[in-house]
């Protein structure tokens, strides 16, 4: 019973989280746009920083996307969301959300930013209208907001290129998870 009670409390907490990190942002529909752009930025500064080949891959790519991602895994549970922006060549930003689940072992919270760059117009156009979903991940990471960013290895999906920066965070997860990207139909 009193597993029950503790998987039941962490469900409750992981939920209440998860609805936290996926409305990232307060204000008027400028000052969101606004912050994603920032944010988009950013992230790209510090991705140049320490994968400076990837600048160029970024500027031969039909588009790319930043997401800013916040997870947290209770033992045997997995939830995050997060916020991000798909940037196809040439025209004006699509601003998206992202929201997922896992089950697993896992325990910690981890703040990461993902760049995709998208290898063919299809794969971004099809990112944008569908959404897409993935799963399967096993890490571990030990990160403080001071010590800068940390990178994961790069990987390829479906045409995909995805890079991975750690901004703070702690955990230690092996965890099967769904992650599902949808327009933010109040940005755009």
């Amino acid at each position: 019973m009193a597993r029950i009670e503790f998987g039941f409390y962490s469900l409750i907490i992981a939920l209440t989280f998860s609805v936290y990190t996926t409305t990232a942002i307060a204000g008027s529909v400028e000052e969101e746009r606004k912050e994603y752009i920032v944010m988009k930025n950013k992230t790209l500064d510090d991705l140049y920083k320490v994968q400076p080949e990837a600048k160029d891959r970024i500027e031969k790519a039909p588009g790319y996307a930043v997401f800013s991602n916040a997870n947290v895994n209770l033992m045997f549970a997995s939830f995050g969301g997060g916020y991000g922006v798909v940037q196809p060549k040439g025209v004006k930003p699509v601003y998206m959300r992202m929201g997922e689940v896992g089950f697993g072992f896992g325990l910690g919270v981890k703040d990461f930013r993902s760049i995709f760059i998208f290898h063919d117009k299809k794969t971004m156009d099809k990112f944008i209208n569908s959404g897409w979903e993935f799963g399967a991940q096993a890490d571990a990471a030990a990160k403080t907001s001071d010590k800068g960013a940390a990178i994961g290895a790069e990987i390829v999906i479906d045409g995909i290129s995805i890079y991975q920066l750690t901004e703070a965070g702690l955990a230690l997860q092996v965890t099967i998870k769904g992650t599902k990207f949808w327009k933010n139909n109040k940005l755009n």
